[in-house]
């Protein structure tokens, strides 16, 4: 779908604010609701609007401790992958799950109450997964960006 640029200033709102309405869009961009309905309903129906989610303040739920695990598989036959890929998107803890290029095969964005929290998840959880050789953690010191907006 090609987006123009009121297309591109609908998003840049709702990326803002989810909730917003299309009342709301309409007198931001001076154009009729039912036209702010349609462009929506459009970038719904093709895909350029994947959801609408809300975002939960990690600090005040109690899951403050973030961390990057870096995982090694032991092989890398298909069968190891889909078992690793499968099992892991089971684990609560785990935010984000990539199969990257490098020295490992997988990163991980970890969510935890703390480092016994931690702790407990690499034991219990992480490290029992068939075909995990080697893992390597980075702990959060401070964030300096996060954001889930997309400039189109």
């Amino acid at each position: 779908m090609k987006l123009d640029e009121l297309d591109k200033k609908i998003l840049g709102y709702l990326q803002q604010d989810a909730k917003i309405t299309n009342k709301e869009l309409s007198a931001k961009l001076n154009l009729s609701v039912t036209a702010i309905y349609e462009r929506v309903k459009k970038m719904e129906r093709s895909g350029v609007i994947a959801q609408y989610i809300t975002l939960l303040n990690k600090d005040i739920v109690g899951l403050g401790f973030q961390v990057f695990c870096h995982v090694k598989l032991e092989k890398h036959a298909q069968n190891a992958i889909d078992s690793f890929e499968k099992e892991v998107t089971a684990l609560d803890e785990v935010l984000e799950c990539f199969h990257v290029s490098g020295d490992y095969d997988y990163l991980l964005k970890v969510l935890v109450r703390d480092m016994e929290h931690f702790r407990n998840f690499m034991v219990t959880k992480l490290t029992t997964l068939k075909y995990i050789g080697s893992t390597q953690s980075s702990f959060t010191i401070s964030e300096v960006k996060n954001t889930t907006t997309i400039t189109v």
